[in-house]
């Protein structure tokens, strides 16, 4: 350890910095939101109701018309959406109409995502078509 001008000791620099339990704490919970939103853009299916929803607001049953899916699978869909504040349910009567979180960051996402896909040559294999997964019986 060398002594500064001050007087106060200086730390070599290849001394690693320890972070506080505070300071810890709030990076691991910027690391799950992070996770959590890349979980919910990872999903062909979600992108394309964010699209969808870009039109306006739209029930459950006019998606799953869209999108040719059954009710269940929108529904979980639109229920991650919810989780990672993506998107926004109000009620009407008994029915939900959901609607696209208003977000300059989010459209910027998804224009900067779509320009990078468009320059990568690879194409990724999804889980459901993806070569070396077992045939169900």
């Amino acid at each position: 350890m060398k002594i500064a001008k001050a007087g106060l000791p200086r730390y070599h620099r290849k001394m690693a910095m320890i972070m506080s339990v505070d300071d810890a704490v709030d990076q691991v919970t910027q690391l799950k939101k992070m996770a959590a939103l890349f979980h919910a853009l990872a999903d062909p299916t979600r992108l394309l109701i964010l699209e969808h929803l870009l039109t306006g607001e739209h029930k459950v049953k006019e998606l799953t018309e869209h999108l040719g899916l059954a009710q269940s699978t929108v529904s979980a869909h639109l229920a991650c959406l919810r989780e990672s504040d993506l998107v926004s349910v109000r009620a009407q009567g008994r029915a939900s109409l959901y609607s696209r979180t208003e977000s300059t960051q989010l459209s910027l996402i998804l224009t900067q995502a779509a320009e990078l896909a468009s320059v990568c040559g690879s194409e990724h294999h999804w889980h459901e078509e993806h070569p070396n997964q077992p045939e169900e019986v």
